[in-house]
């Protein structure tokens, strides 16, 4: 995928924070965009925000990844606009964080739901395009999938999940020509868990670090494959 220019890229979550930073790094390079959120109107400001960024063209589609039935209609969907798919961003995602005492089994299904088996039904869904396509699976994890912490239990078992999910199938799909990556960030500038991004949040990663994170992947020789990689602030404050 050197040439990225009438390419195709589905990311998940793609209304705002990582998802957003990638599809502007992609929508730079030429490629097509579809974004999803769990909402229409959000996934359309995006839209509006990310309009005449780059060549690309951009379809901006409501679905939660935990409905199989609605992430088989969002693959559909942009096939039909766009003719494929060569790239599959799984990055929505969410979090719950309490002590296994006050965690609610509401919690854990939301997250679990969502961080691991969300991404199970994105990636079943387009399979089939991807395998037409020989294209890319990078799912979106993070340093909680190798780092356990107090309050974590939801979240970790997502993410731990996740990393060993997206390992396991980049065995089951590289004779098939599919490449899968999972990036596992540390401290992203971001409105995860209700955060407001401001200018305290300098020190972190922004979102179009990983947008260039996910170009230079789809553009490094094919006989390479970094696939998992730990991403995290240069200087964290002391």
């Amino acid at each position: 995928m050197n040439n990225l220019v009438g390419k195709t890229a589905l990311i998940t979550g793609g209304s705002k924070g990582i998802g957003y930073g990638i599809a502007e790094s992609l929508l730079k390079q030429g490629m097509n965009v579809a974004i999803t959120s769990r909402h229409q109107e959000s996934a359309d400001t995006a839209a509006h925000q990310l309009a005449g960024i780059g060549p690309g063209k951009l379809l901006a589609l409501a679905a939660d990844v935990r409905d199989f039935d609605a992430q088989k209609n969002v693959v559909a969907k942009t096939i039909e606009t766009f003719g494929s798919i060569d790239v599959l961003v799984a990055n929505a995602g969410l979090g719950h964080f309490a002590p296994i005492g006050s965690l609610t089994p509401e919690q854990w299904h939301e997250t679990l739901d969502t961080n691991l088996t969300g991404v199970f039904y994105s990636l079943k869904a387009s399979l089939e395009a991807l395998t037409q396509s020989k294209g890319y699976f990078i799912s979106i994890a993070s340093l909680a999938g190798t780092n356990f912490f107090a309050a974590g239990a939801a979240y970790n078992a997502s993410k731990f999940g996740l990393v060993g999910f997206t390992q396991a199938v980049m065995l089951d799909l590289r004779d098939a020509g599919i490449k899968c990556s999972t990036i596992m960030p540390g401290s992203v500038a971001t409105h995860f868990n209700n955060h407001e991004p401001n200018p305290a949040d300098d020190w972190k990663i922004q979102p179009e670090d990983l947008g260039q994170m996910v170009v230079d992947l789809l553009k490094m020789n094919p006989r390479t494959l970094p696939s998992k990689i730990e991403v995290r602030p240069s200087r964290p404050p002391k």
